[in-house]
């Protein structure tokens, strides 16, 4: 059986990504042209072939939803919906189940659908609040000293390169709070050694300033850029790997955890927690949280505000000054 209908064949792929994404089944395209792009979707105008439709169909049916839109239900997304609470975190539900429900607004926008069941359907998330984990001062303190005595220790001009670019990348993430994602995918041009400042794309394409405040940083990114300035200018990347490519984010959270290792550090420490204690150690310093905001590239200071929930310092500080009890005396033990 071939399927003809533009919009049941783009239904069909959508319902099949859905499923793929929730159970786990073969590509939607395994044969045939490319697809091409519409939206955030891929969908080919082509006939999709009948094997094709068959293994989709097995994959959505197992969700309890059918391939044809015409026959999407209250029930049938109840069900859908009660599979991904049973399979999924409430973060990733959430994530799936917007991606559906935008779909859905789209058919019905295009009156390909008459009745969009979603309407009929009320939605409650209860996610559970989870606070960033951050590294203490001076457990930060420790590990980049552990680097810059690894620096002075080593005797071979190749490791002593690697070595500088592994204190570029620890000095820069704690310096900044980028993501990073976002330290990988910098280019030479976005950092401006004369005004100390680097240039970062974060999500959603959105561009931030960061100024760079500690002449230490500075210095180890002149060192760092001087060493390397043969394999920036071939690559383009700020930060090259062995190879002479972007150096990927596996290869720093792998560095990391080497110099973790030889720092003798228990804890385990990520490259998104320097961005985490880049916030709340600010936070402490009774840095401005709208400035914390736009440092960190927040849409919303909703974000943000969790770090004032980590902020253990902040609230010592208030728990002993400013609680009544501190002003109460008796005769005591």
């Amino acid at each position: 059986m071939r399927v003809k209908s533009i919009g049941i064949t783009f239904l069909t792929v959508f319902a099949g990504v859905v499923a793929l994404t929730v159970l786990g089944a073969v590509k939607p395209w395994q044969k045939g042209e490319k697809p091409k792009e519409f939206g955030c979707f891929s969908w080919s105008e082509e006939i999709i072939e009948e094997e094709e439709n068959e293994a989709l169909s097995g994959c959505i049916s197992q969700a309890g939803i059918s391939v044809l839109y015409q026959e999407f239900s209250k029930e049938s997304l109840t069900s859908y919906l009660a599979l991904l609470h049973t399979q999924y975190q409430p973060k990733t539900t959430k994530r799936k189940i917007a991606s559906l429900k935008a779909f859905f607004h789209y058919l019905e926008y295009e009156d390909l659908l008459e009745h969009n069941p979603f309407n009929k359907i009320r939605l409650s998330y209860r996610e559970p609040k989870r606070l960033p984990k951050t590294i203490p001062a001076n457990i930060i303190e420790l590990l980049l000293n552990t680097v810059y005595q690894e620096y002075q220790q080593v005797s071979s001009s190749y490791q002593k390169k690697a070595i500088l670019r592994d204190i570029a990348v620890i000095e820069l993430l704690f310096a900044t709070g980028m993501r990073i994602s976002e330290l990988c995918c910098l280019k030479y041009q976005d950092i401006d050694m004369e005004n100390c400042s680097v240039l970062i794309l974060g999500k959603g394409a959105k561009e931030r300033m960061i100024q760079i405040g500690n002449p230490s940083v500075i210095s180890a990114l002149s060192c760092y850029i001087d060493a390397f300035q043969t394999d920036i200018a071939q690559c383009k990347w700020l930060f090259v790997n062995r190879l002479g490519g972007r150096l990927s984010e596996q290869s720093v959270r792998f560095m990391i955890n080497k110099y973790v290792e030889h720092a003798g550090i228990t804890m385990h420490i990520t490259p998104h927690m320097f961005r985490h204690s880049f916030a709340t150690l600010l936070l402490e310093a009774d840095v401005d949280i709208r400035y914390i905001q736009k440092m960190l590239g927040h849409s919303s200071i909703k974000t943000t505000e969790i770090y004032t929930s980590v902020s253990m310092a902040k609230q010592n500080n208030i728990l002993t000054t400013k609680h009544p009890r501190n002003f109460m005396e008796f005769n005591g033990c």
